[in-house]
Order: C-alpha cells, then structure tokens, then sequence
C-alpha cells in the first residue's frame, strides 16, 4: 500500500543538502516519489510500505549525513457510543480502541458516554477504531458536526423518558408479581385459582405471564450483559444477566418439575426475585440518568440562550431564517431584548449587553460601532446591526461547550486508581459468586440456598458506584466553573489546580492593565500643569510611542487644544524635538535627553518619589527652560491586590514576571504583597523562570495573557490564560477564565479543592459499599451468625449505592467562591 509521509531534515545548510537527501531517497526500492523543500526543511515522501519501511528511509537519510524527525499529523475526535452502561464498559472500549497502531491516547467517559480519541491519521482511520468500538460489543454513533443544533435536540431528556417509562411497566408488573408469589407465606388473600396448595401450576403460569413484560422491558440488561461476557469483557449488565437468569431457569425448571406432577417445587420459584431485581435496577438507572443529566446544566443553560433564529437584512427587506442558515458576512439585525445569534462586529447602533452566561461578569458592557459582540448575549436596550464574523462552531459559545464538553471526557489522574479496579472487578465478582456458590451447596447441600447466594453477590456488586465517583464530580465541577466563567479544559488541570503552591502572575495586562495612563503632572518655573500637556501632546502628535499616545489621551479627556507642529525630530532612546507654530521649542524624554540637552531638572525628589512607585517620568522642556514632567504608568487593576492577599490565605506564594527593570517590578510587587519578583526577563526566557521554580520542588502555575506568555503557560503544571487575552495564550493554557479578574484564580483553586474532596468522598462510599456489600452477600456474616442478605434486597443496596455517589458529585452544584 502506497503510504505518504513528510519529515523534518535537520543540518541542512543549502540546494545541495536537500539534492543529496532527495537522490538518497529516491534511490531506495519501494520509494515512489521524494521531494525535499530546502525553505521549510521539509522531506514529503510516497513510498510502498510492503517494499520498504519508514525505519529503512530514517537510516538512509542519516546515512546521508542528516537528522530526520517524522512530522506526525494527529487528530482529535470524540465519538457518542451507545450501549454503554457502567466504567467495566467504557474500560472495554477504552482497551479496544487503545490496541490500534497510530491512536496516542483514548479516554472513554461512560457518563458522556463518549470516547475521546487522539490518533495519527496516516496510521489509522476513523472507520478502523469504530470498528474496534463495534468488536467490543458498543455502537459508534455518527459524530456532532453542529454542536449547538444537536445539543438542542436534547436527546438526553428523550433518553430519560424512555427510561423511566420502562421502569414504571418493570414496577407495574413486579408488584403483582411478588404479591402473588409471597401472599400465602404472609397469609395475605389470593384467587383460588391461582393458589399455590390447589393450583400450583397456574400459580407458576401466572408468574411467568407477569415477568415477561418485565424481561421485554429490562431486555437490555440480557442483550449488553451476555453480549459482554461473550466478548470477554463483562460488565455490570453482565452480572445482572447471569443473576436474575439463574434464578429464571431454575423457576423454569421448577415449572417443568410441577408440570410432570411433583408439586413439592412450588416452594422453589423465583420468578419474583429476577423480576423485582430488575425493577429495582431500572428504578437505580432511571434516578442516576435524572442525576446525571443534571450535571450538564450548566452547558444546557448556555445552549438555550442560543436562539434558533436570525434576522437578517438583504439590502432594506430584513428576513427572518434559522440560525443554520446564517453565513459569515451576513448583516443581523439584533433588536433590544433579543438574544445575539452570531459572533461579530457592530457596524451600527449602540446598547449595552449582558455577556453574564459567558463571562460571569454582572454588568452589561457598552456596545458602540466597532464592538465586538458574542452569540447568545441579551441585547439589552438598543437596535444594532452586527456583521457576522463567525456562525457554528466557530462562535465563542460553541468553544466554550467544546471545552467544557472536552474537559468532561478526559479522566483525572486520581481515577486511575477506580478505572483499575473497575477493569478487573466483574470478572472477580463472578468469580466470587460462582466460588462462594458452590462452597455453601457442598456445605449445606441446599441448592436453593446456594442459588440465593449466588444471586446476592453477582446483584449487590456494583462498578458502577466506582465508575461515577471521578466523573460526575468532574462533571459537575466543570460545569460550575463555566457558571463561574472559567473554562477548565481537562480533568488532570481541575486536580492539579488543587496542589498549586506558587503561582506566576505576568505583570502587563494581568496584574495591570496593560495600557500605559498619565498618573501625575508636575509643572515649574512659572508653566502649569495644562501648559505642560498642551506642549508635550502637541508634540506627541506626530510620535508613535506608547507612552505618547497615553498623554494624547490625557489631553483629549481635559479637552485641551493641539498646537501645529512645525518641525519633528525623533531621537531614539532618548526622546523627541519639535517646533511648533507658537515658536516654542519643545523637547521631550527621559532623563538621559534632558542632560544631554544641558537641561537642569526641578525637584530631584520629586522623580525619586515617581521611580520609587514604578512610574515612567516624561520630562518637557519648552525653549531650553524645564517645564516640567509627567508621569505615565501601566495602572495595577483593581481587582489585582484583593486576588493576592485571597492566594496568600490559601498559603500559596505569589511570584511576577516582568520585562521591567528590577526597580520597578520591585516598586510594584511591595505595593502588591509579591512574594517573588522576576525582574529583567525577556519573552523568550519566561519559561525557563517557570522551570527553574519547578525544578526547586513547587507545583506551578502562569497566569498570562498575551502570545509571549504561550510557552510559559504550556510549561507550567497549570496554565492560566485571561479571556480577554490572545487566541495563542488561551489554546497553550489549561483554564482559561473569561473575565479579566484575578479573583478568579483564587476560585478556581477553590472549586479544584471542592471537586477533588467530592470525588475522594465518592471515593471512600463506593469502596466502602463493595467491601462491605459482597462479604454480607457471600454468607460470611450468616455462617458468624449474622444475617442473611435477600437478592431483592442486594439489588436494592445496589441501585441506592450509584445514586448516593451521584447525588453526593451533585451537592457540588451549591458551590460558592469566598472571593
């Protein structure tokens, strides 16, 4: 088979390099076609992998002289599966897909009921690992082009429906069922024709009539369950099957007994235990599936504030059409109280909008020509006309699903330890069964006693409660953090969060603002302080420095006039000069342009005190006479003292990166309460600080927002991207908050804790239930003299177990931040 693929070359230098790997290649039998691009230092190779393999290419371009690195093009996909009922499912699934050649990582999240699957797309298809979902006995389904439009389908709420649909027609006949079977025992009245002295085999007949619709309504526990064991991977349905199926041949037996005349085996049917196991199971699944679908109410709430038109203008005429149909370019007209339909920009108009369901932020935000807007905020008081930018699942509300969506399909380090246990748990649990079984049948010779045993310990068993206790706590967790406007990507950085002990702030634009303002305005030698901003904003005018365009603005805000300019010089490192027309000279900079002009400055102290609280003094000079100076500051946010002193009460240490000079940074981190300043250090470096502190034994997390704090996100244990910030900064981070507040960081360490307490909880019952349940189900309590457990009530035990975990996971739901 013809493969094709593509290779970094390292060492070369020019054309003949890449002619030389070119002609090695080339040479090599089986090689098809070979093409070197000197300029991106790329080899892209079509070669028969019957003839040749990629380890014979790799030694002869080393060979060559020159150092190869496959280029590997993984894809990330997350495929619904159905028929997934419990973690001993979605570990079979995850063993099936995790055997093919190309897939670098699988996680499978039976509560999703997902797969989330990173595989190289020239090693493997898409089509061979749903075929390896379908050899595991599970059913890939057809994966979401549209995540909103599907999402609003909700078949989850279909699902539930149906489910306790089944459970009512389960407990409707199982009542009767187990009257019938159990009222002469208690001495309840029961028709004559259908008494067990008088009529025993239309007693058996009516049993078996009454679990029928009982079995057709639990069909999948037998369908999945024996589907599973057959495999060689059972499940908790397996369990259930090859329980209530004993008990249901045995009966069958009986009645065949009963048939042939030996009446003595009316005592021994138990067609009431099977069918009131299995209504207690579905009543178990019904209530866990009502649980679970409200662990994702966070991402419902989002997707209902979507709407599911848009009104769209064709030149005058404004034409209402489904959201699907909108395409990027279209002019939407958003009415007030509207739900917005689309990302884009506001091209006429002015509101103001509630983005709370997106960011978490409270106050509507001012909406005017040039705004950017977001999908599914409420317009809230005036008409705009929006161009679309982004329709789908490009749209922020859509990436924000994803994420969340995502973060819920990885696995937490933590439930490594329950997904074990879980993979080895059913077989052992049968082994159990069978093993305690046959030991009470050779001690006690009683066959309908070892059959109850039998029963008890395949129903009680439940992987269940082990395999919800990690993701219905994540879950939820995740979905409160969206709430909280803060996307938490995976599982491992929701518990990582929780270990932090240091966390890196980037000083500009996360602790400050990240735009240079005019603090203080000093004037001398007779000028004042709007003479000396007039001057230098006039002068500034034709400047494109930074702190220039921050005194333009201070002027523009004391509406004050500008001076024609003349003449302009730039002088770089130093400062600028100009004339302008009021035949005033007008020189401005820093310190180092005011001596090289032979300008003394007024009030040394003055600049000391401005340096000291990490200000930048512009000092103007008008006709070689010093006027003056101004300071300009990248202003602290002030919401940046509160979020630290929040840290340092959790007892984590505060550090800051800054490219400033250390006097500065340090002026900053004393009014701060910064524990660690990182003075002086370039973009390039900022990862190498984050290591050094790891390397000195501390979990770390960067806090950043711009494209230079990327690879310092990406190296950190956790990465904390600020929503306002860039794309780059928010894809290399593990959390991304969508608020510009720091407070937040403190919350999410909070919410961490809170999430990974639920899930220890979770925990300690689900191993606790198990280690106590099975040993009171194998009779070893009774054969102490403690009490014998019922199958019914096994399976009782059972259903309650999931649904305590669940509704533990859903107490989360309460959570509150303290900041």
């Amino acid at each position: 088979m013809l493969v094709k693929k593509t290779f970094i070359i390292n060492g070369m230098t020019c054309s003949s390099c890449s002619a030389t790997v070119e002609k090695a290649t080339k040479k090599i039998e089986g090689v098809e076609n070979s093409i070197v691009n000197l300029t991106t230092n790329k080899l892209t190779i079509q070669y028969d992998d019957e003839k040749v393999t990629k380890e014979d290419i790799v030694n002869r371009i080393k060979k060559a002289g020159y150092a190869p690195k496959e280029i590997v093009i993984e894809k990330k996909v997350t495929i619904p599966i159905e028929g997934m009922t419990c973690s001993s499912c979605a570990q079979a699934v995850e063993r099936s897909i995790g055997k093919l050649d190309g897939v670098s990582r699988v996680s499978v999240n039976f509560l999703t009921e997902k797969a989330l699957v990173k595989y190289d797309t020239e090693r493997v298809r898409l089509s061979e690992i749903k075929q390896s979902i379908i050899k595991a006995g599970y059913i890939p389904m057809n994966i979401e082009k549209n995540i909103i439009a599907n999402k609003q389908k909700n078949p989850e709420n279909k699902k539930t429906k149906i489910m306790w649909l089944k459970f009512k027609v389960a407990v409707g006949f199982s009542i009767p069922l187990l009257y019938i079977a159990m009222a002469h025992m208690l001495g309840l009245p029961i028709p004559i024709t259908i008494n067990p002295e008088s009529e025993p085999l239309n007693f058996a007949f009516i049993q078996i009539i009454l679990l029928i619709p009982i079995i057709i309504a639990g069909y999948k526990f037998y369908t999945v369950g024996f589907r599973t064991l057959l495999n060689g991977h059972p499940n908790m349905d397996s369990l259930i099957a090859v329980g209530t199926s004993s008990a249901i041949i045995y009966s069958l037996y009986a009645t065949f007994m009963i048939i042939n005349g030996t009446t003595s085996y009316v005592m021994e049917l138990y067609f009431e235990t099977a069918g009131v196991i299995i209504a207690l199971i579905m009543l178990g699944k019904s209530l866990e599936q009502r649980s679970k679908s409200k662990t994702s109410e966070a991402i419902k709430k989002l997707i209902a504030l979507q709407p599911k038109e848009a009104t769209v203008l064709h030149g005058d005429e404004e034409i209402v059409i489904p959201i699907e149909e909108v395409e990027k370019g279209d002019i939407v007209l958003i009415k007030p109280g509207e739900n917005i339909p689309v990302d884009g920009t506001v091209i006429e108009g002015y509101s103001y909008v509630d983005e709370s369901m997106l960011t978490g932020e409270s106050l509507p935000v001012e909406k005017t020509i040039d705004s950017k807007v977001a999908g599914a905020s409420i317009n809230k008081n005036g008409l705009l006309k929006v161009h679309t930018d982004k329709t789908g699942n490009d749209t922020v509300l859509s990436k924000i699903i994803t994420l969340v969506e995502n973060a819920q399909d990885t696995k937490a380090p933590i439930a490594k330890l329950a997904d074990i246990i879980s993979s080895y748990f059913v077989p052992i649990v049968i082994a159990t069964a069978l093993l305690a079984g046959s030991t009470w049948l050779i001690i006690t010779r009683d066959f309908n006693f070892s059959l109850k045993i039998f029963i008890s310990v395949l129903v009680i068993a439940c992987p269940c409660a082990l395999g919800l206790a990690t993701p219905t706590a994540l879950m939820v967790g995740t979905g409160k953090g969206a709430d909280n406007g803060i996307l938490i990507k995976s599982g491992e950085a929701l518990e990582t969060a929780h270990k932090i002990d240091v966390i890196i702030f980037d000083k500009t634009g996360t602790i400050t603002e990240g735009k240079p303002i005019v603090t203080d305005i000093l004037a001398f030698n007779g000028y004042t302080k709007n003479e000396v901003l007039k001057f230098a904003a006039s002068a500034e005018k034709a400047s494109e420095h930074p702190l220039g365009e921050a005194i333009i603005h201070r002027n523009e805000e004391e509406c004050l006039e500008y001076l024609t300019i003349k003449q302009f010089e730039n002088i770089p490192g130093y400062g600028i000069k100009a004339n302008l027309a009021e035949k005033a000279n007008i020189i401005i900079g820093n310190e180092k342009m005011m001596l090289k002009e032979n300008i003394a400055l007024c009030d040394q102290q003055a600049h000391e005190k401005i340096a000291t609280q990490g200000k930048t003094p512009i000092h103007v000079a008008i006709n070689n006479n010093y006027a003056g100076f101004i300071a300009i500051a990248d202003v602290v946010k002030p919401t940046s003292k509160k979020a630290i002193e929040s840290l340092h009460k959790m007892g984590i240490k505060v550090a800051m990166i800054s490219g400033d000079h250390q006097s500065t940074a340090e002026a900053i981190a004393k009014d701060m309460g910064i524990d660690i300043v990182l003075a002086e250090v370039l973009p390039k470096d900022k990862a190498d600080e984050v290591k050094k502190l790891q390397n000195q034994g501390h979990i770390v997390a960067m806090v950043g927002d711009g494209i230079n704090d990327a690879p310092a996100l990406a190296q950190a244990h956790v990465g904390i991207a600020i929503g306002s910030g860039t794309d780059i900064a928010m894809d290399s981070a593990d959390i991304v908050l969508m608020k510009n507040d720091l407070n937040d960081v403190s919350t999410t360490i909070e919410l961490s804790k809170a999430t990974i307490r639920n899930i220890k909880q979770n925990l300690f019952w689900a191993f606790a239930y198990n280690t106590a349940g099975i040993p009171l189900a194998t009779g070893l309590i009774y054969a102490l003299g403690g009490p014998l457990l019922n199958p019914m009530f096994a399976a009782a035990a059972m259903s309650l177990s999931s649904v305590s975990v669940v509704t533990n996971a859903l107490r989360l739901r309460g959570f509150k931040p303290s900041t």
